[in-house]
């Protein structure tokens, strides 16, 4: 099965000014469709053509590198731009999560600095998370696509810091484009989806 790019769930322009209808041309259009494209051309004819996108990942993690990072790639998108609305962001948890963040993350401004932190202490390329182990909630970054399904997790919220998803508006300045992630950007409905659909 060929799997296919996914459209944004809002107008390129949507999320300005704290992301630009360039970066997410760019980012979406070329980066996006980039692994995509790649990642059907190694799957195709094999027997990863018949598996669900988390299989991909999982499996080729231990037995293709190649694939690993195409597809995990793929997957963190796939779920980033949902991640993200309008006018998003800031401390107005759904209920159930105000929760889950107080009694596992130690509330949202300490959630809020340590994902922040996470991004910013990540090396290079790659990606800051808050998931699911155990049933508890974590805060935690991985290098270019790691996620934390490769660690036995859930990914519930994720920010791409690859230079791609920032550099255009916020040239070398990492932490203020996470900080207006986490304060402008976050769609907290689907973190709560992705969050029941990890404790269930």
């Amino acid at each position: 099965m060929a799997f296919s790019l996914p459209d944004l769930p809002y107008a390129y322009d949507a999320l300005a000014p704290h992301m630009s209808a360039e970066t997410l041309e760019y980012h979406h259009d070329k980066h996006h469709n980039a692994y995509l494209e790649t990642m059907n051309g190694i799957i195709e004819g094999t027997d990863y053509e018949s598996m669900e996108l988390e299989e991909i990942v999982k499996k080729s993690h231990k037995d293709d590198s190649k694939l690993f990072n195409q597809s995990a790639q793929f997957y963190n998108h796939v779920h980033f731009w949902k991640w993200m609305k309008p006018e998003g962001g800031g401390k107005q948890l759904p209920e159930k999560l105000q929760q889950a963040f107080e009694s596992d993350l130690g509330g949202y401004d300490k959630f809020r600095e340590d994902f922040i932190n996470a991004g910013k202490t990540q090396f290079g390329s790659g990606w800051a998370w808050v998931f699911v182990k155990d049933g508890k909630l974590h805060i935690d970054n991985g290098l270019n696509g790691e996620n934390p399904l490769i660690m036995g997790g859930t990914p519930i919220l994720g920010v791409d810091v690859w230079e791609h998803s920032y550099y255009i508006d916020y040239r070398n300045a990492r932490p203020k484009y996470l900080e207006a992630f986490v304060d402008h950007l976050i769609n907290w409905d689907y973190v709560l989806e992705r969050y029941e659909v990890a404790t269930s």
